[in-house]
């Protein structure tokens, strides 16, 4: 399925701000794991839209759930009460399988990432967080403060609202050093999506978990990327065995509208006001449809299963060519290459396969639909093998 991956497009000239690198390809319209580029060719789509598109495209469930509601009544603010809202926030909580108490509906990972923070830091009173190297949980103040490498390249603001320390990854002597009395929170990505789909591992997530309960701090799990079925099961927490106090969530929680949640325990839940978090579109109709729609999908089509037998398969068959080794977990995965992950990138998109890049310039980022098949892994195999190694 040879792409003529030429950056063309029919507009000639562009009002969108000038920000974003463009991958070589125009999308026109998209079906389940495949989309079509505007010269009518067809793409395999193994990127998902940075892990969004958790069901696909062009989902049958997923798009009637979504025109029912909009049909039904397409916003209404958080101020009256609304019976889908309550489904979608019980249904989350049931699908994670792990003893959350309430859930904050927002509209972004940043968002629920800025609010956990809020959260942490007040009822604590306290003014550090600890955060990992690597991470990556947002571009907003909060959330920029405590990813990895921010400051230095793109973070904008004069200072952060708090101070921040980073972890080494997997160093048990930096948790007890840098999480200490006056530390708020530690947020993590339990696998860390931008930084190559690296696992951080149950035994390092443990030992966050003791610290914080040591000094009483409490624990963020960011999964706005690994949550929602990415790894084969609820959440990276599940996976793990770990429970923190606040987990943040979006991505393929709304399989491309824009959705994001916070779950938080009973003491978390506990210790919240009226009028103390507020959202304007977070918790919207058409969002909590989305949301009823995605899990009803992962747990009606044994998605999870799939996810975790797709995940095997591309860890079986895809050290070929240039690809030295597979990490992550389900399908969140990095192929650690031989030559710069951008050539190998260029090369499987020349050839109909669109991946993803990481901050390590040598790994090569699967984020698929979890729709996705063994005769897609078949496709991705062949076309790695003739690769230059």
């Amino acid at each position: 399925m040879p792409v003529t991956a030429t950056a063309t497009s029919a507009v000639p000239a562009s009002y969108l701000a000038p920000v974003f690198a463009q991958y070589p390809l125009e999308v026109v319209s998209a079906s389940g794991v495949w989309l079509r580029n505007a010269r009518g060719e067809r793409v395999l789509d193994l990127y998902g839209g940075h892990a969004v598109a958790g069901l696909g495209y062009d989902h049958p469930g997923f798009t009637a759930a979504l025109a029912r509601q909009a049909h039904a009544c397409n916003f209404q603010t958080n101020a009256v009460a609304m019976a889908v809202r309550e489904r979608a926030a019980a249904r989350l909580v049931r699908f994670s399988q792990l003893p959350f108490a309430s859930v904050f509906l927002v509209n972004s990972g940043a968002e629920a990432n800025e609010n956990a923070l809020k959260i942490a830091l007040r009822a604590t009173g306290r003014d550090h967080v600890a955060a990992i190297e690597g991470g990556f949980h947002g571009r907003t103040a909060a959330a920029g403060a405590v990813t990895s490498g921010a400051q230095a390249k793109w973070y904008g603001f004069p200072r952060t609202p708090f101070d921040v320390s980073f972890i080494p990854r997997g160093d048990a002597a930096a948790v007890r050093a840098q999480v200490t009395g006056r530390t708020a929170a530690v947020i993590v990505e339990p696998v860390q999506g931008l930084a190559g789909a690296v696992e951080l591992g149950a035994p390092f997530l443990a030992a966050l978990r003791a610290r914080c309960d040591e000094v009483g701090a409490l624990l963020i799990f960011d999964e706005v990327q690994c949550g929602v079925g990415r790894t084969g099961h609820p959440f990276a927490a599940n996976l793990y065995g770990v429970m923190p106090d606040l987990l943040t969530t979006a991505k393929a929680l709304g399989n491309g509208f824009p959705c994001a949640a916070l779950l938080m325990t009973q003491p978390v839940t506990a210790g919240l006001k009226l009028e103390s978090l507020g959202t304007t579109f977070g918790g919207g109709p058409m969002a909590c449809a989305a949301i009823e729609a995605v899990i009803e999908a992962i747990e009606s089509e044994g998605l999870l299963e799939q996810v975790r037998r797709v995940g095997a398969a591309i860890r079986a068959q895809c050290v070929v060519g240039p690809v030295t080794a597979v990490q992550g977990a389900g399908l969140l995965l990095g192929l650690r290459t031989r030559r710069p992950a951008r050539q190998i990138q260029a090369e499987l998109l020349e050839g109909g396969i669109l991946a993803g890049t990481a901050s390590d310039p040598q790994v090569l980022r699967l984020l698929p639909a979890y729709v996705l098949g063994e005769e897609h892994v078949e496709l991705l195999r062949d076309a790695l093998a003739d690769l230059t190694p």
